[in-house]
């Protein structure tokens, strides 16, 4: 079965916490690594790739730092996902189609359709919104 890497969990992760803190302003690279606790060299890898797919834009300087291109409502799980892990599909291209038979292929054909329609119905509005609903009902001993 098709896993999502980390790679594609974290690009989700940080796209969210822009979204999250969307004024406009840029935010440091520093600060994300921290709120995240990710590297700021695997960080900036990851940055690297979503702004050459066009969704977030960098500065550098004292204001410097990431924002997103676009309003949260504007991006897709399922785009932010194919730009980190190319296809979607459940299944691994590469193997044998003659081990199939016709019923099967209606099955992950079927399969990989409710996944990309599921993963394309997500805004990253709709994670941020849910990610802010639940401050404060975390509890720590």
């Amino acid at each position: 079965m098709y896993r999502i890497s980390t790679r594609g969990q974290y690009a989700l992760l940080i796209m969210t916490d822009l979204a999250e803190n969307d004024g406009g302003k840029f935010v440091p690279l520093k600060l994300l690594s921290h709120r995240r606790n990710l590297p700021i060299k695997y960080l900036e890898q990851i940055l690297l790739q979503l702004g050459k797919n066009g969704f977030v834009s960098g500065s550098r300087g004292t204001n410097g730092g990431y924002r997103l291109n676009r309003r949260a409502s504007e991006y897709t799980v399922g785009e932010i996902l194919r730009a980190m892990e190319g296809d979607l599909s459940p299944r691994n291209t590469t193997e044998n189609r003659h081990l199939s038979s016709a019923g099967n292929e209606y099955f992950w054909n079927d399969f990989e359709h409710v996944i990309n329609n599921y993963v394309d119905s997500v805004t990253l509005q709709d994670i941020a919104r849910r990610d802010t609903e639940f401050i404060g009902f975390e509890y720590c001993i």
